[in-house]
């Protein structure tokens, strides 16, 4: 099973730690969403996750992991679905041009805000996919206003 991380699943020491076992983990693209970090904390509402939107022009990098099936359980309880995130399907570009479907994660409408800002931690997180993602988008995440 195919899943795309945008947030901080990109690190895959995180997803080790959350006892997720992947056999591959490659570099994707998902075009006409965008990156955000609104998605309410639980442990201080002033932190942003990160969340995707819909947006014509726009595009998302992150990482695409290739994960057991009974894994997917895992990650819906890490990620708090459906009460935080919510599981949709998503198809997502790979270097060579190829498109496949994967499964991802969109924040429940209800824990979503404007005005959140990442914590350096958890933004450190994802900078943790850097070793896959453009030059550019590291360099758009690394420019970003944290909390702390």
């Amino acid at each position: 099973m195919k899943y795309f991380a945008y947030g901080s699943n990109m690190d895959p020491d995180r997803m080790r730690e959350r006892g997720v076992f992947f056999t591959e983990r490659r570099r994707a693209i998902l075009e006409g969403w965008k990156l955000l970090f609104n998605k309410v904390s639980s442990r201080n509402p002033s932190e942003g996750f990160a969340n995707i939107e819909r947006e014509e022009g726009s595009v998302v990098e992150g990482i695409l992991y290739e994960i057991r099936d009974s894994d997917l359980e895992k990650l819906d309880s890490y990620e708090g679905c459906p009460e935080h995130y919510v599981r949709i399907r998503v198809r997502v570009k790979l270097d060579d041009g190829s498109e496949v479907e994967a499964v991802t994660y969109v924040a429940n409408p209800s824990k979503v805000r404007s005005g959140l800002k990442p914590s350096r931690e958890y933004l450190s997180h994802l900078l943790k996919g850097c070793d896959l993602l453009s030059k550019e988008y590291c360099e758009r995440l690394r420019k970003l206003e944290t909390l702390d």
